[in-house]
């Protein structure tokens, strides 16, 4: 068959679009991280637009959670698990600062020197549930767990932060609109999830459940997991039609958004859609004064996960996600 000059114009050009698309859609990898034989899986998330919030009929929504508004978002890398202690502890412990990878990136250049280092902690900040393998940290602030992106950043090469809560939702939800990224019943939550009901008042190891359609552990309970925003209940009010990448940076230690929730928590408070702000209780038995900027004494149910950004900010900006 011949084809005409027109025709095979048409099918070289979707050709070249689809190799295009091909080269240029991000895929997953694993963060290698020089020195050490551990690695952080990284998922792609797409770009896109998702309806952000609960509609007024969900069951237990509360009133933070709407109105309901579109949100559209720019690709990202988002880690499929929650940080683990093992992981953690490469950061609180600084011993291989030193040693660089031989594919570190050069997306941004950060002094590692210049970081500031966690307190080791006086207590076991577990509280007793164990920092073995698998463990997600928790008792970490936002600050701490923002200083833990800025070490990785300068470690490798990318620019890592905490999720904003709209990625977050995004992430958890996977192009869902349901209570859980499975459905509206939680009585199947325990297929996905570690909540008050299944975990004897404990984390389990990251990734026993089942992951949400983008391969995704734990986005349900197990730790609730730190954001970069400043927790303002009626921000949704403010956005009006089509917001692009919405964020509130943190200028203030309280109230700070968590999401997910936790072990610790009823099912309603695992929805993809609920929201919490953090506060001083979680440090109530810190006897430091001032307390500590980087572990919480009382809120062990609180790790964090984090997010790869292909999108570096300018330099007088980036400190705004490291919470400098």
């Amino acid at each position: 068959m011949i084809l005409s000059n027109r025709v095979f114009t048409l099918l070289f050009i979707i050709l070249m679009n689809n190799l295009y698309s091909q080269e240029k859609k991000p895929h997953d990898f694993t963060q290698s991280i020089g020195g050490s034989n551990l690695g952080i899986e990284m998922v792609a998330i797409p770009a896109g637009s998702f309806s952000m919030g609960s509609i007024t009929s969900e069951e237990k929504r509360g009133k933070e959670e709407g109105p309901i508004h579109t949100v559209e978002l720019n690709s990202f890398w988002l880690s499929k698990y929650e940080i683990t202690w093992e992981l953690y502890n490469l950061f609180v412990y600084r011993a291989i600062d030193s040693i660089e990878s031989n594919s570190k990136a050069n997306e941004l250049e950060i002094e590692i020197d210049a970081i500031s280092g966690a307190t080791i902690p006086y207590v076991d900040m577990s509280l007793g549930m164990g920092t073995s393998e698998g463990l997600p940290v928790g008792n970490v602030t936002q600050f701490a767990a923002s200083q833990f992106c800025k070490w990785l950043s300068a470690k490798t090469g990318h620019f890592y932060r905490l999720p904003t809560e709209a990625e977050w939702e995004y992430s958890a939800r996977a192009g869902t609109s349901t209570a859980y990224h499975f459905g509206d019943d939680p009585k199947i939550l325990d297929e996905y999830a570690w909540s008050y009901e299944n975990s004897e008042d404990t984390y389990h190891p990251v990734g026993q459940k089942k992951p949400n359609p983008w391969g995704l552990y734990d986005m349900h309970g197990n730790v609730a997991e730190w954001t970069l925003d400043q927790y303002i209940s009626e921000i949704y009010t403010t956005r009006n039609g089509v917001t692009q990448s919405p964020i509130e940076i943190s200028k203030e230690e309280y109230p700070c958004s968590v999401r997910g929730g936790s072990y610790y928590d009823d099912a309603e408070y695992l929805r993809s859609a609920a929201r919490l702000g953090s506060n001083e209780n979680w440090k109530m038995r810190d006897p430091q004064f001032p307390k500590s900027k980087w572990w919480n004494t009382d809120a062990p149910f609180v790790g964090f996960r984090i997010v790869r950004d292909p999108n570096v900010p300018k330099e007088t900006e980036i400190n705004n996600y490291w919470g400098e």
